[in-house]
């Protein structure tokens, strides 16, 4: 494939961080954490052919207008997720379940990118192949129960209830995940609480 040109939004990505909180635009946010590893990840993307955009404040990856995966921060780590991973082979075990459709690979250093570079890049070729063929990932809607504070909170409010709504199954899923997790209602509710505006704002679950 021919590798794709670069795009600006992505440079600013890089330097100034996602924005997604208050630490973007300063040395704390995350996405300063890893620029020799996400530097690397963007040149073996682009030199797969895939186009890159800037969705959800992060740097996305399509194949003729259709995502294929996302390149995300985090603070231990930073990771590729493809949208369809759970549609790949994942001949190295390398793929970590993130959302009932979406995979995810996770790196701690540059060493191993390099390394995993040939690896990588048949995963993203078997991806993009998978957007070719049409297939579509089986998706449970809320396949998790929701735990009983945050029923109640989309009880009270309803433009909270109207914007998970409107989040893929995936998305709500991963929100349900989260929020149940903990064994302590007050703990749980301490979560919905923090993560209730990122819901209205109709963005995905990220810590």
């Amino acid at each position: 494939m021919t590798p794709q040109r670069t795009n600006p939004k992505i440079d600013a990505y890089l330097s100034e961080g996602c924005m997604r909180c208050r630490l973007g635009g300063t040395p704390n946010c995350k996405v300063h954490s890893w620029q020799e590893e996400l530097k690397k990840l963007r040149a073996i993307l682009l030199d797969c052919g895939l186009t890159e955009e800037l969705k959800w404040s992060q740097p996305c990856y399509t194949y003729q207008k259709r995502n294929v995966l996302i390149m995300a921060a985090f603070k231990d780590y930073c990771a590729i997720n493809f949208f369809k991973g759970s549609l790949l082979k994942d001949t190295n075990g390398i793929l970590i379940e993130h959302t009932q459709a979406g995979r995810q690979i996770r790196f701690t250093n540059i060493r191993d990118i390099v390394e995993m570079e040939p690896i990588l890049k048949a995963y993203v070729y078997e991806a993009i192949e998978v957007e070719k063929s049409g297939l579509k990932p089986h998706v449970e809607k809320n396949p998790e129960p929701i735990p009983e504070e945050f029923q109640k909170k989309l009880d009270e409010i309803p433009a909270l209830k109207t914007a998970f709504e409107a989040l893929t199954p995936g998305r709500q899923r991963a929100y349900i995940i989260y929020f149940s997790a903990p064994k302590q209602s007050k703990t749980r509710e301490s979560r919905i609480e923090k993560y209730m505006q990122q819901i209205l704002d109709g963005k995905p679950f990220y810590k």
